[in-house]
Parts: C-alpha cells; sequence; structure tokens
C-alpha cells in the first residue's frame, strides 16, 4: 500500500442541520465550550469579502509543499456544502490555489476552502465570498507532481481534522469541531452564546465582578498595597 500517495473514501460528516446551527454562532464561542484547547493557527485568516462565515463538513487533503495535484482531484470529490481543507505544511513558496479553481469551488456549492499554505489571485478573493483561510499569499504557482492523500487525519497547528468532522471559521480565526463531539459542543456553545447575547445590555452598569476578581488575586498571593 503506498503510504502518503492513495485517496481514502469519506465514511461520514456530520449533518446539514448541524451545520446551521454552528453557523449562527461565533467561534470564540464555540472555542471556549471546548477548553480552548483546539485552534487551527493564528497564522491561518480570512482573506474572502464579505464577512461570510465558513461552515462545514471537511474534506481533508494532506499534500507536499507547493503542490497541489491532490487538491486538485480533491475538487472532483467534494460534495456541495463540504469544506475543503488543505494540509499543504504552512510553506508559502508556492501558492496551492487561484481564482480558476476556486470559481470552480463557487459554481459547486463548496462551504469554503482552507489552504495551511499560499494561495494567490487575491484581489479576486476579497470580491467574492467564498470562504477562503490561508497562511499567505504568493504570485508563484503550484506543482503537481504528488505525493499526497484525501480523506485522511491532517493537523493545523495541532489541530487535528478528521474527514467529515466540522469545520468553522470566522474573523477571529478557524475551529474543527470532531464529529463524535459535535451535538455536545453544539448544546453548549448555544447556551453560552445566549447567556452572553441576554447580559449584553447590562454590561457597565455594575462593577467589573470586582469582588470575585479580587478574591481570586488575594488567593494566587496578589498583595494589595496601601
Amino acid at each position: 500500500m503506498p503510504i502518503g500517495f492513495r485517496i481514502h473514501k469519506r465514511t461520514r460528516k456530520v449533518s446539514p442541520g448541524l451545520v446551521q446551527k454552528f453557523r449562527t454562532l461565533p467561534v470564540a464561542n464555540i472555542s471556549d465550550c471546548m477548553f480552548r484547547m483546539a485552534a487551527g493557527g493564528a497564522r491561518l485568516r480570512p482573506y474572502h469579502g464579505g464577512g461570510t462565515v465558513l461552515c462545514g463538513p471537511a474534506l481533508t487533503v494532506k499534500t507536499a509543499p507547493g503542490d497541489n495535484l491532490l487538491t486538485h482531484m480533491a475538487l472532483n470529490l467534494a460534495k456541495p456544502g463540504d469544506v475543503i481543507v488543505v494540509d499543504a505544511g504552512g510553506d508559502l513558496t508556492n501558492a496551492i490555489i487561484g481564482e480558476r479553481m476556486l470559481r470552480y469551488c463557487e459554481v459547486k456549492g463548496f462551504a469554503g476552502v482552507v489552504i495551511d499554505g499560499a494561495i494567490r489571485d487575491v484581489a479576486w478573493i476579497r470580491e467574492h465570498k467564498l470562504p477562503v483561510f490561508a497562511a499567505g499569499v504568493t504570485h508563484r504557482g503550484p506543482y503537481k507532481n504528488g505525493p499526497g492523500e484525501i480523506n485522511c487525519p491532517i493537523a493545523l497547528d495541532g489541530m487535528v481534522i478528521e474527514p467529515g468532522d466540522l469545520v468553522i471559521g470566522d474573523d477571529d480565526g478557524l475551529l474543527c469541531v470532531p464529529y463524535d463531539d459535535a451535538a455536545a459542543v453544539l448544546k453548549l456553545a448555544q447556551a453560552k452564546y445566549k447567556n452572553e447575547t441576554e447580559t449584553y445590555e447590562a454590561i457597565g452598569q455594575g462593577d467589573n465582578d470586582r469582588a470575585k476578581w479580587e478574591k481570586l488575586l488575594r488567593e494566587l498571593g496578589c498583595e494589595f498595597v496601601k
């Protein structure tokens, strides 16, 4: 078996119903409900226009740095609503994707693209609402030699993404919610968002929980000098 150069079948993915519910929640709220232990890395930033939220099941790609052969194949395997997530090693020497491939994603109804590597044709990307996250930009095009894999586990700055996991991204960054935990995380994140929304108008009407923070500081050994 050619380990490192193969295409797997995706056997499961989060449901469209879950995707729609997650789409209404801030990534920061979801992250807080996962003990802030998962993040796609601060390098991965949104480049698209319109503030569109990226949200959908992951179709994962692992490729050699600067090579987009497997990414081209992934475009033929993805379904409407999918997020194509490419682990290109974070290398910024060559762009993995640009206007023509992204236009294909747009027409096919994919939910977005994440490239842990470089992109190009940024002017086009900024004028469109197709969600595109990437680690950087270069005008230099890719190679098409392989190797790589599709629908395999990948990791972006330590955040593991399995095929079919929920991937969500907004202006604060990118997050993966594991398939098996998605329903439980959704319930917690909805509750947190509801609490923060309902208490927003009360901000500034009292102190900033002074007694709570003073107690904690004293317990940690902080001295209040008179």
